[in-house]
């Protein structure tokens, strides 16, 4: 079922309109951001080419962001939510890895429009490791939500875990999507489930690794006995 509406969501995402009309000033900000990114890299992209491309001033650029990265990590807060909006309740029955694929797969459909942006911000981040290690924590944040949104535990030391192993199969599912030119996504949908399917050897690999302190503290008080009834013995 998850895979059916993958691939129906894929297919009206090129209908749907990239911008819409009677957009607030930090939606024009945004837009005009990922407008220019689609263009050149992030690093040429300057405060006031932003302003004059959002129809704003500088100092009303200045009181809605701090940089650019700010800019970015609102885009990503606007499509976690649109993604957490889109949920199916059907999904609710499916089990934990078909529910995070149709959650991966919308998060894909929302992109959609923003394909170039996303090629250009991809090609910045292998040319600096700052910008890669701050992608990185924007995105572990949006995992963590979309891990919430499939009903998978995403709190505490294993779902931050989670979310940062999810992060790094997402990246990799998006060197895959941004070459996909085909309407159904066939080589996205098969990526993803190969990431997924990596990930849930990985999750219970790691789920057997949190189990190990347990164990080894249920160890200890044995092994204080033994150095009692030596020391007694010795005595």
């Amino acid at each position: 079922m998850a895979r059916k509406s993958a691939r129906k969501s894929a297919r009206k995402s090129a209908a749907r309109p990239a911008a819409r009309a009677g957009k607030s000033e930090r939606e024009r900000i945004i837009a005009a951001f990922m407008a220019l990114l689609a263009e050149k890299p992030m690093e040429r992209i300057g405060s006031a080419e932003i302003a004059k491309a959002a129809g704003v001033s500088l100092a009303d650029l200045r009181g809605t962001f701090a940089s650019t990265l700010a800019i970015l990590a609102a885009h990503m807060k606007a499509i976690d939510r649109a993604v957490l909006a889109g949920g199916d309740a059907e999904m609710a029955e499916e089990p934990p890895r078909e529910r995070l694929f149709d959650v991966l797969m919308r998060r894909l459909e929302v992109l959609a429009p923003h394909k170039d942006a996303v090629r250009s911000l991809m090609r910045s981040a292998t040319r600096n490791p700052g910008l890669a290690f701050a992608l990185n924590g924007l995105a572990v944040r949006s995992q963590q939500w979309m891990l919430t949104a499939a009903d998978i535990g995403a709190s505490g030391p294993r779902g931050m875990l989670r979310a940062q192993g999810l992060a790094l199969l997402f990246a990799s599912v998006l060197r895959t999507w941004i070459h996909d030119e085909d309407e159904g996504l066939a080589r996205t949908m098969a990526a993803l489930d190969r990431a997924l399917a990596r990930g849930q050897r990985w999750s219970g690999f790691l789920d057997d690794l949190l189990r190990i302190p347990a164990s080894a503290c249920r160890l200890r008080p044995r092994r204080r006995r033994r150095a009692d009834d030596e020391d007694t013995v010795a005595a």
